[in-house]
C-alpha cells in the first residue's frame, strides 16, 4: 500500500500543478477610481477580440491584452450612477464573470457597475433608518399559479401599531423581473433616503412580477386587480381607498400601468408611467375607441403623469401618448428629460414620483 502511494505521489502532484496553472488569476473588475473612470479587466488566453459597452458610454471600447491573458482597459470618468454593461467577447456578449453585481433581467446577461458621487446620490445606501424587503408569495386565482412579489416596508414599520399605511405598486419593464426595482433601480434606498428627508410619505411598496406569458398580457391587469390588491390588503396595514392608492412602471410596466390605472381610476388615484411602451393588444382594446369622461377622471385622478427621456427610443410614440391624453381632456404632467431608455432615468422618475404622491 505505502509503495503504491509513493508511485502515485509525484502524479497527484503534477495533475494539481497543472490544475492550479489553468486556474484564472484572481482579478478585479470593474475597479472605480477615485476621478470616475473605470477599469474592466477579463481573462482569457484564446480570445481574440474582447469590447466592453455600457450605458456610461455612446460607444464600446476594446480590451487589451497582457502576456499573462488578462484583457484590460480603462474608460474615462463618467457621471457618478448606477450602469448596466457587459463584454463582447469574440461577438458574444456575457456578463463579467468577476463581478457579482448582475442586473436582474431575464433577456439581457449584464452586470451592473456603481460610480459613486462625491455627495451621497438618492439611489445610496446611507445612514438613515431603513425600510424592510420581503419576498412574499401569493396565489393568482387569475392565473391558477402561485407567485412571487416584493414587499418594501417603511422604517419603523411594525404590524398591529393599527398605523396605515398608503400602497404604491410598482412594475418593472418588460424583460425585467420582480427584483430588477430593488436591485438596480434601488427602489427600497430611495424610498429610505426620501423618507429620512421628509420628503416622501412613509408607504408600502409592492413590486410584482409583471410577466405572465404565455397567458395574454392583459391578465396582468386582472392579477393586480383581483389578486394582489386583495393579498396585500389581507396581510399589511394598509388604506384601502383610491387616494392611498398608486401604481407606477417603466417601458412595458409603464404600458401596463396606463392599462391598470386608467381603467380602474376608482382604485388609483395616482398614476406614474415611465416611458411606456403602449404597442400592445390590450392598450388597443383599452383606447382605440375611448370616449371618457374627462371631469370624472380628473376629480378621480390626484396625480397623472408620464416621463420620458429625448433620447428614448419610445420618445415619439410617448409624446402623442401625451398629446392623446391632452386632446380627450385628462389632464395629464408630462416629464421630458434628458437621457435614454434607462434605469438610470428611471431612478429619476421614480423619486419624483415618491416626492408627489399620497401628499
Amino acid at each position: 500500500m505505502i509503495k503504491r502511494l509513493l508511485i502515485l505521489l509525484p502524479v497527484l502532484t503534477l495533475a494539481l500543478q497543472e490544475g492550479l496553472a489553468q486556474r484564472p488569476p484572481a482579478i478585479q473588475s470593474p475597479e472605480v477610481h477615485t476621478d470616475h473612470s473605470i477599469t474592466f479587466r477579463y481573462y482569457s488566453r484564446v480570445a481574440q477580440t474582447v469590447t466592453v459597452k455600457g450605458e456610461f458610454a455612446n460607444t464600446s471600447f476594446s480590451l487589451v491584452k497582457d502576456t499573462s491573458g488578462i484583457w484590460s482597459v480603462r474608460v474615462p470618468p463618467v457621471q457618478p450612477d448606477i450602469y448596466p454593461y457587459s463584454f463582447v467577447v469574440d461577438n458574444v456578449e456575457l456578463a463579467d464573470p468577476n463581478n457579482t453585481y448582475i442586473f436582474a433581467n431575464e433577456r439581457f446577461k449584464r452586470s451592473i457597475v456603481d460610480i459613486p458621487g462625491d455627495t451621497p446620490l438618492v439611489h445610496v445606501l446611507q445612514q438613515v433608518p431603513h425600510g424592510q424587503v420581503s419576498y412574499r408569495y401569493y396565489h393568482s386565482t387569475t392565473l391558477g399559479v402561485t407567485r412571487t412579489l416584493l414587499v418594501y416596508t417603511p422604517p419603523g414599520f411594525a404590524a398591529g401599531t393599527g398605523k396605515k399605511y398608503p400602497v404604491l405598486y410598482l412594475i418593472h419593464g418588460g424583460s425585467d423581473t420582480e427584483e430588477t426595482w430593488t436591485k438596480v433601480g434601488r427602489a427600497n434606498f430611495i424610498a429610505d433616503n426620501l423618507i429620512a428627508q421628509r420628503s416622501a410619505t412613509p408607504m408600502i411598496i409592492v413590486m410584482p412580477y409583471g410577466n405572465v406569458r404565455p397567458r395574454p398580457m392583459a391578465d396582468f391587469t386582472k392579477d393586480v386587480v383581483n389578486d394582489i390588491i386583495p393579498f396585500i390588503e389581507s396581510n399589511y396595514p394598509v388604506l384601502q381607498d383610491s387616494k392611498h392608492r398608486a401604481v407606477a412602471g417603466f417601458s412595458v410596466g409603464g404600458g401596463q400601468t396606463l392599462n391598470i390605472g386608467l381603467t380602474n381610476t376608482d382604485k388609483f388615484a395616482w398614476i406614474a408611467s415611465y416611458a411606456p411602451y403602449t404597442a400592445t393588444e390590450e392598450f388597443q382594446k383599452n383606447f382605440s375607441n375611448w370616449t371618457p369622461d374627462a371631469n370624472v377622471l380628473n376629480q378621480q385622478l390626484k396625480l397623472f403623469t408620464i416621463s420620458v427621456g429625448t433620447e428614448d427610443f419610445l420618445y415619439e410614440p410617448v409624446k402623442k401618448n401625451i398629446a392623446f391624453f391632452t386632446e380627450k381632456k385628462v389632464r395629464v404632467k408630462p416629464y421630458i428629460v434628458a437621457g435614454g431608455h434607462t434605469w438610470m432615468n428611471c431612478k429619476q422618475f421614480l423619486r419624483t414620483t415618491l416626492q408627489e404622491i399620497f401628499k
